[in-house]
């Protein structure tokens, strides 16, 4: 193979693959020496002028002249006078030698190898390029093609044709994709699989939410306005507290828009998410009332050493605290980071009964369990829902229901009465 038909078609699809010029020249020098080092074992004394443009090589190999009676004769940086004097009748002892080296003296499986490792190292030198690329973009928001669905992830094609991923956990339950759809996304993550680039994009992360809202409120983006925290059930719900550091600027209001103008952008693209944006607040009661909007609290008791918060509600208010499929209150607890209980407010002129009253009914350890979790009193264990109950103590559900069966009936026989 001609030295330039395989420097031009190395060039051409460097080209192709988007491969710099410096780069291309680096590695075409890096394989050529290779083959130098094959077939020489040392490259240290040979030279390589490249041009791409023309297709050109020269491989010049340097030698000294040595006499033909020198123990460095077998040097590999040496030539014995007679040897010299075959290229070049009138050389002497001491003098350098440089002679060209055609590519054909390599052999013809030599430089079919080096065609092969050229295509190599653009291949390789491309996955890192597209690794370091999206490494650099993780948390920030790409657009993409739909190319294929499948049950378990959805393959996108970027601007340059690179294959990303969204995996069916990072996709909102409401997303429908068809071959050919534009997908916005958060660049959630990339890996090395098998020595390629895997790239996972999400559109469940909070992240891609906090992006969205830089994209759609100027102040955000500016930092006049800032995201505290984000927690979200893709699809269904989320909460977004927001904090100003301009007095001037009501930062709920700025997120929100005028007439709903700059979240209903966000909610379309979310799949009609609910978004509740909350004020930030230090003061810990007030910031629980905010997150459990649009519930109104009656009081709140904090126990920062168990990280529990009970707030206590009218029985009109507990629905709305604990939302559909309890989702408020879960999203609520982790916004303001303390499990949140909920608890009915009892009429002042409800009377109440201390459950070691009912240890003739309901076993000790059971009433321990109660107590455990801060209810000694029958109307309290009331106030409480049966889930509630179950998701807070160690009691099977069939206990809870015989245990709220044998208080109501105390309370019945004594309206009875």
């Amino acid at each position: 193979m001609d030295s330039s038909i395989l420097i031009e078609s190395f060039a051409e699809f460097a080209k192709f693959k988007n491969i710099d010029r410096p780069t291309m020249m680096r590695i075409l020098e890096d394989v050529f020496r290779t083959m130098i080092r094959k077939k020489w074992t040392t490259d240290e004394n040979f030279d390589i002028i490249l041009n791409v443009e023309k297709g050109d090589l020269e491989i010049w190999r340097n030698r000294e002249i040595v006499d033909d009676n020198s123990e460095d004769i077998w040097d590999d940086d040496k030539i014995s006078l007679s040897e010299a004097r075959k290229i070049e009748p009138d050389f002497e002892v001491g003098e350098e030698v440089s002679e060209l080296i055609k590519l054909e003296d390599f052999g013809r499986r030599a430089v079919l190898t080096a065609r092969q490792t050229l295509i190599q190292r653009v291949k390789d030198l491309e996955k890192d390029l597209l690794y370091q690329k999206y490494k650099d973009q993780v948390g920030e928001i790409i657009s993409g093609e739909v190319y294929q669905v499948w049950n378990r992830e959805v393959l996108i094609l970027d601007s340059e044709d690179n294959e990303l991923l969204i995996p069916k956990s990072e996709q909102i339950p409401k997303d429908r994709y068809r071959k050919g759809d534009v997908v916005r996304a958060v660049v959630q993550r990339v890996e090395i699989i098998n020595g390629n680039p895997k790239i996972i994009l999400s559109r469940t992360s909070p992240q891609f939410l906090e992006r969205l809202f830089e994209g759609e409120v100027p102040e955000i983006f500016d930092g006049l306005i800032t995201i505290k925290k984000i927690v979200r059930e893709p699809g269904e719900r989320a909460k977004v507290a927001v904090e100003s550091y301009d007095d001037r600027i009501d930062p709920v209001g700025a997120c929100v828009g005028m007439k709903g103008s700059r979240i209903h952008t966000i909610v379309r693209e979310l799949e009609n998410e609910n978004i509740d944006v909350i004020n930030y607040t230090d003061n810990m009661e007030l910031y629980i009332q905010r997150a459990l909007s649009p519930a109104k609290i009656s009081s709140i008791k904090i126990n920062e050493e168990t990280g529990r918060a009970s707030v206590f509600l009218k029985p009109d208010q507990v629905s709305l605290a604990i939302g559909k499929g309890g989702q408020n209150i879960k999203l609520a607890s982790k916004l303001v980071g303390l499990e949140i209980d909920v608890f009915r407010e009892a009429e002042e002129f409800d009377e109440d009964i201390d459950l070691t009253e009912f240890s003739d009914e309901i076993e000790s350890w059971v009433i321990d369990e109660l107590k455990r979790i801060g209810l000694d009193t029958a109307r309290s264990v009331m106030a409480v829902s049966k889930e509630d109950l179950v998701r807070r103590t160690e009691l099977e559900e069939e206990t809870v229901e015989d245990l709220l069966q044998i208080i109501r009936q105390e309370f019945d026989s004594e309206e009875n009465n």
